[in-house]
């Protein structure tokens, strides 16, 4: 990573979620809870898809990866966020912030792709079931992940690579509580059109391409569940796709709205607002989403239960 030894020198100051000191015990408390949750929500969910041989299928394999994608993403963000609460200054070193930015956008990119492999994997469940497990074999998917991974490493490493290569001579002031790619950019002394061409094309095609994708494969498939003629078929059908349609909504969402809206659109504070639902609430809300709508993954935890019970 080109950086000058200027800029290896520099050490940011991160604003926070909130100036006011008699909040930082509370929201200390707050977010360690949602951390607490977060992990041990995802690292259950993927223990149980570990050992419960009736989670054996893609959905699960998929599920699995995002579990582990969501405790990643979380931790990335919220450890430093706690510690910021009870230290006097914030700071990170330009190394530091630097490796947070990569991280981020290489879990939140992966995520969203994650997403889209899920949606194709429902497409082929309901609309050609008969063929699913020749479609959706262990290679397929393994094939999937790894280009899932590769999109991520590639916009995770095209961003942080560009803003490692700016200028940051003024104000050293983040106005965030994580270094993110608009709030450096607004302390860049340095021209940062190509970044924003970037951001641009890259956010854009990681965004839009997922999307429209998704939106497809729901197409089809509700078109499939409305030519199902029992009703308990249908309400099954729906069943197997309302956590995950919750859980794109929620992403995609929240995403959009932070990163496409018109500048002017809201203040800082209430995008930090914004971005602490898809930094720390989305990765506690998916395992919870997943458990708790899905009848499979009941069932498999109380046999682990019963099965701990009775041994």
């Amino acid at each position: 990573m080109p950086t000058s030894n200027h800029s290896l020198m520099i050490n940011f100051i991160l604003e926070g979620l909130t100036k006011r000191s008699e909040l930082q015990l509370s929201l200390f408390l707050l977010f360690l809870g949602i951390y607490v949750v977060t992990v041990v929500g995802n690292l259950g969910m993927i223990l149980l898809i570990a050992i419960s041989s009736q989670l054996y299928s893609p959905m699960y394999y998929f599920l699995s990866h995002l579990s582990f994608i969501d405790l990643c993403y979380s931790s990335v963000i919220t450890p430093k966020m706690l510690v910021n609460f009870v230290s006097e200054r914030n700071i990170i070193s330009f190394l530091e912030c630097m490796t947070q930015l990569y991280f981020f956008l290489f879990f939140v990119i992966v995520e969203g792709y994650l997403l889209t492999a899920m949606a194709y994997d429902r497409y082929v469940a309901i609309c050609s079931p008969l063929l699913y497990n020749v479609v959706m074999s262990h290679r397929v998917c393994s094939i999937m992940m790894s280009v899932v991974y590769s999109l991520g490493l590639f916009g995770a490493t095209v961003h942080t690579f560009r803003m490692s290569m700016l200028s940051f001579c003024g104000s050293h002031i983040v106005s965030h509580y994580f270094c993110d790619i608009l709030p450096l950019l607004t302390l860049s002394c340095s021209s940062t059109h190509i970044n924003k061409i970037l951001l641009f094309i890259i956010g854009g095609v990681n965004t839009l391409g997922p999307t429209l994708a998704i939106l497809v494969s729901y197409a089809f498939i509700l078109s499939s569940i409305l030519h199902i003629r029992s009703t308990e078929g249908r309400s099954k059908a729906f069943g197997t796709c309302s956590s995950h349609l919750m859980a794109v909504g929620i992403f995609f969402g929240s995403i959009t709205f932070m990163y496409f809206k018109p500048p002017s659109s809201n203040s800082m504070d209430q995008e930090k607002v914004f971005s602490v639902f898809y930094t720390t609430v989305i990765p506690m809300l998916n395992p919870l989403i997943y458990s708790l709508r899905n009848k499979d993954v009941k069932n498999a935890l109380r046999r682990v239960v019963a099965g701990r019970q009775s041994s």
